[in-house]
């Protein structure tokens, strides 16, 4: 990586509300879970951090991807040499891992684009596709780890991946406007009567939120939190310890979202953050998945 360059791994710092491998991973499968991580908010950081132009970010991401396709480096050690061995211990999939800087690339050619200045989405099925790229990628080298490879499996951790990515995007809505990213649907700012120069004297401070910019993103928050209820079920389709650690993450999405809603859905100057209470609330709620999916299965025997 050139040193003039950020990255993941030379000094960026990310503040994330959703764990990475913590200890209720399965230990023998935090190093690949880690090195998947690395690997991703690299290439996140290659697309996106500092003042480079477009050109250069996408020749560094054109050489990020033949190193991966390689899975050795020079440039990025850091990055494939556990990555290398990840791939060599565990059989990973590379064309996940390709699908994730697909949907990199795609962030820096619209974020240049003339044509689309900042990330535009015509609708919700719109941004879903991008998530098919750019998050569930994740959901399933994660099933690949743990051994799970049903379609009912991967459909569910498909929705949950998404809704996450999804509520990503809802919390950090103000920053990533003022930066050029776009993801509201255009389609739903529509119904709501609402211009893209409206979102950006919002997010520049320049026009106080109404309960209509409220209503839109409500309903988008709504969309989301149905969405990752609908992919729950993935959390008791793993088995062990990452299913537990699927109850957190799964719990810690929708305790986002609460939080969202609590501050009136206005994440145009204010980012939520859990707290130790928002923890206690996440480990409450994700003991109670386990208690109803017990009741589930005693009904159903």
């Amino acid at each position: 990586m050139s040193p003039t360059r950020p990255g993941a791994l030379s000094g960026v710092e990310h503040y994330e509300n959703f764990p990475v491998a913590s200890w209720l991973c399965p230990e023998h499968l935090r190093a690949p879970i880690v090195a998947v991580y690395n690997f991703a908010r690299c290439a996140d950081d290659l697309a996106d951090e500092g003042d480079a132009p477009a050109s250069q970010r996408l020749d560094d991401l054109a050489q990020f991807r033949a190193d991966l396709q390689a899975c050795s480096s020079k440039r990025w050690p850091q990055v494939f040499a556990p990555l290398s061995a990840a791939v060599a211990s565990h059989a990973l999939p590379l064309h996940l891992l390709h699908a994730l800087l697909n949907a990199f690339e795609q962030d820096v050619r619209y974020t240049a684009s003339e044509r689309f200045p900042g990330h535009r989405y015509a609708s919700t099925t719109e941004l879903l596709d991008y998530c098919t790229k750019s998050a569930n990628p994740v959901g399933r080298l994660l099933l690949h780890l743990y051994g799970v490879n049903n379609p009912d499996a991967l459909e569910n951790s498909d929705a949950v991946c998404s809704a996450l990515q999804l509520i990503n995007f809802w919390q950090d809505l103000g920053r990533d406007v003022r930066q050029g990213r776009y993801y509201l649907p255009l389609d739903l700012c529509a119904k709501h009567g609402l211009s893209h120069a409206q979102m950006l004297d919002l997010a520049n401070g320049r026009l106080q939120p109404t309960a209509v910019h409220t209503n839109l993103i409500a309903e988008n928050v709504i969309n989301t939190v149905t969405l990752m209820q609908k992919g729950s079920k993935i959390a008791f389709q793993v088995p062990g310890r990452a299913g537990w650690e699927l109850r957190a993450v799964i719990q810690g999405g929708l305790r986002i979202a609460h939080l969202i809603e609590q501050q009136g859905y206005n994440t145009w100057q204010q980012r939520p953050k859990l707290g130790r209470a928002d923890v206690l609330a996440i480990g409450w709620a994700a003991l109670w998945m386990q208690a109803r999916a017990g009741d589930n299965r005693n009904q159903r025997a």
